[in-house]
């Protein structure tokens, strides 16, 4: 035993002391990334307020590839506080509250700038629905009143400062059914389908086709509805699977759905507790991220969380709030006999937004511990968001984060930047615009929720893209190299690329929001703190439908700034 310690501490001894002294360095900064990282994940995020007064609401929200977001409410809520430039008005003998209104209800946000532009919106938007076209296109549908079969859309461009530059176009009689409360979804062919709404229980596409040029029953609509106006189907969940066809949610049941040839495919088991979770009683859900995409099989999982109990929204019009749920449920939507797993939050939560964040954990936020949605229906807003972790263990994947004081309640929303920011923005449970003498003031301030991977100690360990450039365009199934730096030490371990589909938010459901894993090649070193990774696209329009989407790189949890890729 002494020889056998004496030898080992020989071979100690030979060690070059410059060598020896790099190899504790590389130790110690391993450790203390990992202290890092570890840190990072419970400090619970910063909150930035960007501008107290936007001029309207921000009822709607979507992100272009311009790096804007264009936002709306609706044409009769009365006067903005943001006035439409030269003189331009809107004239309106249809609106129940101004007939000629010279104020803008739409406007289009300059991240860079942290500044506004008035836009032109004729007709009634209100609780309407949209997506994105492949070509970056933001395509709107429907409204209120006279705008419940309008299409309008908005082409991103750099340089517009005036109304009438860059902005919306109207397309009377785009949509064959009036669509009040519905959900879009972009389909693998480029088109979009335009789901259900209030009593509109069938679907139909936009653009049409001669082919296609009509509107198709969907009895899942009718079975999901409850009567006597409580509904709680409107804004229904819908996912494009990974098969090409499409997991929607309703009320507490779901189905896959073939459009193609108005078939039900799979009836999905009715969510445990059988309470609503779409509006009014509003909860949330996102489609987990994809992985593995070269695999045989791909798995996708759908998580559904918050809601209110039957009888709340009817409770609520009578002045009786009741709690909202606590829940989530998880289900595998591929598998041949898929159940729900339940989960239960840290805090019950009603009109809560769920936003996937670059690194695959979703961010839960806004929203009432208390009531449903509609009008002056719900109370005690909920100030912390939630972090939950889809990889970790059963036990530990939620976590509450730093609080703000500015309640978002009903029509509030949230949508992901490309720095990695979460835009809050929204929140009027009034008829008209309410600014004194109520419980929640009508909300015109934007402000940034930044998770804990932006603090400041994450700069060693945060990745940033140097190739390609943003803007770049790719096709299917091919492979793309992706060079990277990172100031600190490397896990080659732990880095991954993701891609996020920006979906349109409106009444706590982001359509199209779709974040997939890449498959990839080892880390390599390729110079000074400079490393390559070699990534595979998805391999067809059913995991990723054409358009643009944000690439970030991710190392232990860290992404890097976004680029913009176009998957065509």
């Amino acid at each position: 035993m002494k020889k056998s310690t004496s030898t080992s501490n020989n071979i100690l001894f030979f060690i070059h002391p410059h060598i020896f002294l790099l190899l504790l360095l590389i130790c110690q900064w391993a450790s203390f990334a990992s202290a890092v990282a570890a840190a990072l994940s419970s400090r619970g995020g910063s909150w930035n307020l960007l501008l107290s007064n936007i001029g309207i609401s921000a009822m709607h929200m979507q992100l272009l590839n311009n790096d804007k977001v264009v936002m709306f409410d609706r044409t009769d809520f009365g006067m903005s506080n943001i006035s439409l430039p030269d003189g331009k008005c809107r004239y309106d003998q249809n609106d129940t509250t101004l007939k000629v209104d010279c104020t803008a209800h739409s406007i289009e946000y300059d991240i860079a700038s942290n500044s506004i532009r008035p836009l032109m919106v004729q007709t009634d938007v209100w609780c309407s629905s949209g997506s994105v076209f492949p070509d970056g296109s933001l395509v709107q549908t429907g409204g209120f009143n006279d705008g419940e079969k309008v299409v309008r859309v908005f082409k991103p461009c750099s340089n517009a400062t005036t109304i009438g530059t860059c902005d919306w176009e109207e397309i009377q009689g785009g949509l064959i059914q009036r669509r009040w409360y519905s959900t879009n979804h972009i389909l693998p062919d480029g088109r979009q389908i335009i789901i259900g709404g209030r009593r509109a229980f069938n679907y139909e596409f936009y653009p049409k086709r001669a082919s296609a040029n009509n509107s198709y029953s969907l009895p899942f609509l009718v079975k999901t509805n409850d009567p006597n106006k409580i509904e709680n189907n409107l804004y229904p969940f819908v996912f494009l699977n990974v098969d090409g066809n499409l997991f929607i949610f309703a009320n507490n049941r779901s189905i896959l759905f073939d459009y193609t040839k108005n078939v039900v495919l799979k009836n999905y088991p009715e969510i445990p507790g059988g309470d609503p979770r779409n509006y009014p009683s509003t909860g949330s859900a996102v489609l987990l991220p994809l992985k593995n995409l070269q695999a045989q099989e791909i798995q996708a999982e759908v998580l559904v969380c918050g809601g209110a109990p039957k009888g709340s929204y009817t409770s609520a019009l009578n002045g009786n709030f009741s709690g909202a749920l606590s829940t989530c449920g998880r289900i595998t939507i591929t598998e041949s006999n898929p159940q729900w797993t339940m989960e239960t939050m840290p805090l019950a939560r009603t009109m809560g937004d769920m936003v996937i964040l670059p690194n695959g954990n979703v961010l839960i936020i806004n929203g009432a511990t208390t009531g449903t949605a509609g009008w002056e229906c719900g109370r005690d807003p909920v100030l912390k968001p939630v972090i939950y972790r889809p990889d970790n263990p059963f036990d530990s994947r939620f976590e509450i984060q730093n609080l703000s004081t500015i309640p978002r309640m009903y029509h509030s929303t949230a949508v992901l930047l490309r720095d990695g920011r979460v835009l809050v923005g929204g929140s009027n449970p009034h008829i008209y615009y309410n600014f004194t003498g109520v419980l929640f003031p009508t909300e015109l301030s934007l402000e940034a929720f930044s998770p804990s991977y932006l603090d400041s100690i994450s700069e060693y360990l945060r990745p940033q893209i140097i190739s390609p450039s943003s803007q770049y365009a790719i096709g299917y199934g091919q492979r793309m190299p992706i060079r990277f730096k990172v100031a600190g030490w490397v896990d080659i371990n732990l880095v991954t690329v993701t891609i996020v589909a920006p979906g349109f938010n409106t009444h706590s459901f982001t359509m199209n929001q779709r974040l997939l894993v890449l498959a990839s090649e080892n880390v390599k070193l390729i110079g000074e703190n400079a490393y390559q990774i070699n990534v595979v696209t998805p391999n067809n329009a059913k995991l990723a439908p054409p358009g643009y989407y944000l690439l970030f790189v991710v190392h232990q949890d860290i992404p890097s700034e976004g680029i913009w890729v176009k998957i065509q």
